[in-house]
Formats: structure tokens, C-alpha cells, sequence
């Protein structure tokens, strides 16, 4: 596993952002992990995130003129990781965000940032309904800009509704590849190779993976 795939988990679990036992979904399955991107919340988490996400970005070889944030929880993440790829990887890529509810005064309308051109990459947390990026799809369309891929910090690897995935149908339906930091295979990984308070939650992953996986 890519080192900075490893330390994303690593810190995910260090700040409770990853936790492990039994949480029940909005779906009603009792998963045996929950993930919450807002406890990445100081500046150290923050620009570790960033590092996170911009490192995945670069290691798919996709290729982007600008970043995209759909409110509200895309916003810090796109900032994060465009300070991150200008910082590390020599990238001076601008990014651009949508309000929920359209602005008639100032500078108006629903876009924040530079007018969006050529191709974009929506950054997201994870992608549940698929509805942040069902409308930042709509909006980046109505420019004329193009849509290169998405990437978000975990793919659960879950079955929805149907035979796939939440991941598997925003890739399907917008034609674009998503990318993730890590997936649930590379989690369950981790989880077998630490410690022996970790290892204890192993089966009810795999038996989870089995059972509702994509």
C-alpha cells in the first residue's frame, strides 16, 4: 500500500475520523466502520488531507485545469488539496465552488472563484446518494467545461439499492473515473496487519465486504 495511503488511515483513526464497532446507516445496515470528514478540522489535519487528496490526484494520471468543491463539505477540500498540489507537486491549479442558494447581489449567481474552463475534477468526501455530485455535474456542464473525474477520500465498495455500488453509478452515469484515497479492501488490509485491539474487528468487515459488497 502507497505510503500515503497508509498514513491517511493511520491519521483517520488517530482523530476518530475512522472509527470501528457497530453504527447503523441511514440505510438501516449496522456497518462495522463509520467515517466522518469533520473531524478533520485543525490546521494540521487540514493540510494533511490536502497532501492526502492531491497525492491520489496525481497518482491516477488524470488530467485537470481545475478543482471543484460542491457545498458545503467539497469546499475545504478543494482548498486544501489546491494548496497542497502547488506546495508539493509545483501545481498552480485554481478552484471554484457553488453556493446552495443563488446570490442577486454582489458578484451573483451560484459559482465562487474564476469561471469555470477546461477540465475539472469534483472533490468530494465520499459518495453516498450521489446527489453533491449529481448537481456540481450540472453546474460544470451548463459552462461548457468538461467533467475529467471525481475523487473523494473513501470508496465503501457498497452495493446500493441495486448490484452496484454509489461509486460504480456516478462513474457509469457521468462517464468519468472516481478516485479514492483509499477503498474498504485497502482498510480491511490495515486493519488485518495492526494491532490485536484492531484485528478484533476483521471478521465483522469481511463478513460485512461479503455481504454488501460492489
Amino acid at each position: 500500500m502507497e505510503n500515503y495511503k497508509q498514513k491517511f488511515i493511520e491519521m483517520s483513526i488517530q482523530i476518530g475520523a475512522l472509527k470501528f464497532g457497530e453504527f447503523e446507516l441511514k440505510s438501516g445496515r449496522v456497518s462495522p466502520y463509520f467515517f466522518n470528514m469533520g473531524l478533520f478540522s485543525t490546521g494540521q489535519a487540514l493540510k494533511n488531507i490536502g497532501d492526502f487528496y492531491a497525492s491520489a490526484l496525481e497518482e491516477s494520471n488524470i488530467e485537470f485545469d481545475m478543482l471543484f468543491g460542491p457545498a458545503y463539505k467539497g469546499i475545504p477540500l478543494a482548498s486544501v488539496m489546491s494548496a497542497s498540489l502547488f506546495m508539493n507537486h509545483d501545481k498552480d491549479v485554481p478552484f471554484v465552488y457553488n453556493r446552495k442558494e443563488k446570490k442577486d447581489h454582489g458578484e451573483g449567481g451560484r459559482i465562487v472563484g474564476p469561471p469555470l474552463s477546461g477540465k475539472i475534477v469534483i472533490v468530494d468526501d465520499v459518495i453516498t446518494a450521489g446527489t453533491a455530485i449529481k448537481e456540481a455535474s450540472q453546474i460544470i456542464r451548463e459552462t461548457g467545461a468538461e467533467i475529467s473525474g471525481i475523487i473523494i477520500a473513501i470508496d465503501r465498495q457498497e452495493k446500493g439499492a441495486g448490484e452496484y455500488s454509489a461509486v460504480q453509478e456516478a462513474s457509469s452515469k457521468l462517464g468519468v473515473p472516481v478516485i479514492s484515497i483509499v477503498n474498504l479492501d485497502q482498510i480491511l488490509a490495515f486493519v488485518k496487519n495492526s494491532s490485536s485491539e484492531l484485528e478484533d474487528h476483521v471478521e465483522a468487515i469481511e463478513s460485512y465486504r461479503k455481504e454488501y459488497g460492489a
